[in-house]
């Protein structure tokens, strides 16, 4: 018992290592934050000790015009999300962050040698009846880490949908170890298509436009548990909010970017002053936000100059962090944005950026239920339950 408390320990130690020291930088998704996770890794199998949690076996389901299709995520750590996918006939499975701060899909391919690729499960072209390939080639960069291969063409199964001749990218170099040590083998964007590399048409817009989705819109639902997340393609799954439904403008059609109005702390604004701009994006763990203004919201919750560590004695006695948008209050509550660790100590789930742009990722998500509105340029926001 003695051995395992002193593992749980080191594996506390190193996650709030990992949640304090690794900056996200405007455009980071949380597959930046992966580079040290590997001391994680090691650490549990070399105490061979699981925290990954399987899947149900799954087998591509007959799809009807009309239905909504739900894929389930799993909760790694609370920093990766991710749920599976199938390539090719006969399909060839992969498991991917379904990110909406990007836009290509990308999966490792059998002509890649680098140690991420290795780690992975790796699509083999030979083996697909329906790949069509390209002579064009592909590069995609993510803060720290990037991805260099070719353009593919074949039938990719989410969930219930069959997207039939989706271009995506096999990745044939993943240099150095941001993707090395993550749980899934590629990312599938869900931002618009105006900031696809090589202007490669995204699923989502695949889908609508060979008449799949009953809505053009999607749903996100992330819990705090390694499994029950959720994101739901062409509709609303009512049973994971409760309230009503707060509809935010699109203000750029590029990632899903809103206008927010103010950042509120005991009713006084810290931040986002004069208005500001910001993403929604599943895949960024954290909460990013400028320097400054991320800096005056540890100062008002009480955390020491220039950290994110907290006491977690009074943690009850904390602020509610106030986000307006489009004239609506969303409140973070103390237990949202904190991850209680060892010895009174806690961290939050904010992070400085070095960019305008705040990044409302997985730790805002959590609490809001997001639904991702295509057809009229939207995004709503909803109490998650």
């Amino acid at each position: 018992m003695k051995c395992l408390a002193i593992l749980f320990a080191l594996v506390h130690l190193l996650i709030l290592f990992l949640y304090t020291r690794v900056p996200i930088w405007k455009g980071e998704k949380l597959r930046d934050t992966l580079r040290q996770k590997h001391l994680l890794e090691n650490l549990l199998q070399k105490h061979h000790y699981d925290i990954s949690t399987k899947y149900t076996k799954y087998s591509p389901a007959v799809f009807h015009p009309g239905q909504l299709a739900d894929e389930p995520l799993l909760n790694f750590l609370d920093a990766q999300y991710y749920g599976k996918i199938y390539i090719g006939t006969p399909p060839q499975e992969f498991t991917v962050v379904f990110d909406t701060g990007s836009s290509n899909l990308w999966v490792p391919s059998v002509f890649c040698n680098s140690q991420a690729c290795q780690n992975h499960r790796r699509f083999n072209p030979s083996l697909s009846s329906t790949f069509k390939k390209t002579k064009q080639s592909i590069a995609i960069w993510y803060g720290t880490g990037n991805m260099k291969g070719m353009l593919g063409y074949d039938t990719v199964q989410v969930s219930s949908y069959s997207d039939t001749n989706q271009p995506f990218g096999l990745s044939t170099e993943e240099p150095g170890s941001v993707f090395t040590y993550a749980k899934f083998d590629g990312i599938l964007g869900l931002a618009y298509p105006t900031i696809s590399v090589d202007q490669a048409t995204p699923v989502f817009d695949n889908l609508v436009k060979e008449g799949l989705v009953q809505q053009d819109l999607f749903s996100v639902y992330l819990s705090r548990k390694k499994t029950g997340s959720m994101i739901t393609f062409g509709g609303i799954d009512h049973s994971h909010y409760t309230g009503s439904i707060h509809w935010i403008p699109v203000s750029q059609q590029t990632y899903w970017q809103i206008s927010m109005d103010s950042v509120l702390v005991n009713g006084q604004k810290v931040a986002c002053k004069s208005g500001c701009q910001a993403i929604v994006d599943t895949g960024t763990s954290l909460l990013a936000g400028p320097s400054s203004s991320i800096f005056s919201i540890l100062k008002a919750i009480g955390a020491k100059q220039g950290q994110s560590v907290i006491n977690c004695s009074n943690l009850q006695n904390l602020p509610d962090i106030v986000f307006v948008i489009n004239g609506i209050h969303f409140p973070l509550p103390p237990a949202a944005y904190t991850q209680k660790y060892m010895s009174g100590l806690c961290t939050t789930g904010f992070q400085p950026s070095n960019g305008a742009l705040w990044i409302l990722g997985d730790v805002f998500i959590r609490e809001y239920y997001s639904i991702f509105d295509r057809g009229n340029n939207r995004v709503g926001l909803a109490k998650a339950i």
